[in-house]
């Protein structure tokens, strides 16, 4: 019998010889339907986000540097030397165009000329190759992991939820576990239970695995029974962890001489390994055991998120300030420059500007 304050008082228990706690037994989830979109998948939606704000914003930028940096301008006419008209590849348009190519890594024609053009298109190849490499590799894991809808994961899930009802055998310890109580999520799964008690409460275990295996019910129930069915029904899992710790005890009467020889016989099976053979005789080794390809969580392919690939979003901005920064000394010694030919001042060729 499991060991509780209520039994110990009346009765003795010898040493426990199997220690167990309260979990959660529900239905195997259903695996997740194909949809449409699912290619978008291997990426946060902010992080789909954040890539078309730094596609604007690099275009933007590429198309300022290019303005601003005296390099890009060239002669449209080389065989007219003392031409004064002068053109700049990198319009509004073109500028897209060739952020637009080098993302889909197949390149656009325009080359960038000048220092600081040339850092806007280093750092966006390097943002685009590990953007890309991050989503090809979590596409892969998308296509061959199987994803399954789990609507709750621990006992705090089942309590703030009220779509899956849950309860547990009427009478047992476990049901005096949430009845007695003291912590706040329990006590609430108890306020539930006890308002329900006609529709989730069962008489015998079989009666809770039935409704389990009917769907939209949570079983509460003491770990060993738990194993030995989820090891016997591929439709039936635990969810979470244990919910408290206990043991099984062989109950005596009160002051019996037979309890402290099997205590001993206990601890010594114990020591030698022979309650754990037992366990797996007779809860894995039965034949009848569920051959289910497990699948931890780790396993299952997770979006990548802010932070999993956050940092080339910080490596991208430290670049275009950078290139910003090589920008105005590229204007500032091209200035310098100019005013030293038509011997004017610095300033006042710069204001002229």
């Amino acid at each position: 019998m499991t060991i509780n304050y209520a039994r110990e008082s009346v009765i003795d228990f010898t040493k426990p010889f199997m220690n167990l706690g309260i979990g959660i037994l529900f239905k195997v989830p259903s695996s997740q339907p194909t949809r449409l979109f699912s290619f978008m998948n291997p990426l946060a939606v902010e992080i789909w986000l954040y890539v078309l704000a730094a596609y604007m914003l690099v275009s933007f930028t590429l198309f300022v540097m290019a303005r601003f940096s005296p390099y890009e301008w060239n002669n449209p006419h080389p065989c007219l030397a003392e031409s004064d008209v002068v053109e700049n590849q990198f319009s509004v348009s073109n500028s897209f165009w060739f952020i637009t190519g080098t993302f889909l890594r197949q390149g656009s024609g325009l080359n960038p000329k000048a220092s600081s053009t040339r850092i806007v298109g280093g750092i966006w190849w390097f943002f685009t190759l590990i953007i890309i490499s991050s989503y090809t590799a979590n596409l892969a894991a998308f296509l061959t992991v199987e994803r399954m809808i789990t609507p709750i994961e621990s006992a705090a899930d089942l309590a703030e939820q009220t779509e899956i009802t849950y309860g547990t055998l009427e009478g047992g310890s476990t049901m005096t576990f949430f009845r007695d109580s003291k912590i706040g999520i329990y006590q609430k799964m108890w306020r539930f239970m006890e308002a329900k008690r006609s529709s989730v409460m069962v008489s015998s275990y079989e009666e809770g695995i039935k409704r389990v295996l009917e769907g939209n019910y949570a079983f509460l129930m003491e770990s060993t029974m738990l194993d030995y069915n989820v090891q016997r029904d591929c439709n039936l899992t635990q969810i979470g962890g244990l919910l408290d710790s206990k043991g099984y005890g062989i109950a005596t009467p009160k002051g019996s001489p037979w309890r402290d020889k099997i205590s001993l016989a206990i601890l010594e099976l114990q020591e030698k390994g022979v309650i754990q053979i037992l366990y797996d005789k007779w809860w894995k080794n039965t034949g009848d055991v569920c051959n289910r390809d497990e699948k931890s969580k780790e396993n299952k392919a997770n979006a990548l998120g802010v932070e999993n690939i956050g940092g080339v979003f910080v490596v991208l901005l430290c670049g275009l300030a950078l290139a910003i920064l090589v920008a105005i000394l590229e204007f500032c010694w091209n200035s310098k420059k100019n005013a030293q030919s038509d011997r004017v001042s610095f300033s006042h060729l710069f204001l002229a500007y």
